[in-house]
């Protein structure tokens, strides 16, 4: 198991590639950005993202409005 922190919140994986984590939340087809350490990770490299303990995984979803 790996555990990283989520939103701050630490959280238990059973795979290290982000797209598994981004699919385990359903957020898959939703419009989010993602960084891991304070870095932005483009949607094009979740698929081969590999995570690492104790990285610190920002999820934010997109909101419209004005």
């Amino acid at each position: 198991m790996l555990e990283i922190q989520l939103n701050g919140e630490a959280r238990q994986l059973s795979s290290e590639l982000l797209a598994d984590l981004i699919a385990e939340l359903n957020l898959s087809q939703q419009a989010i950005a993602v960084a891991v350490n304070r870095q932005i990770i483009p949607r094009s490299q979740w698929e081969g993202y590999q995570l690492h303990g104790d990285d610190k995984v920002d999820v934010v979803r997109a909101i419209g409005g004005g």
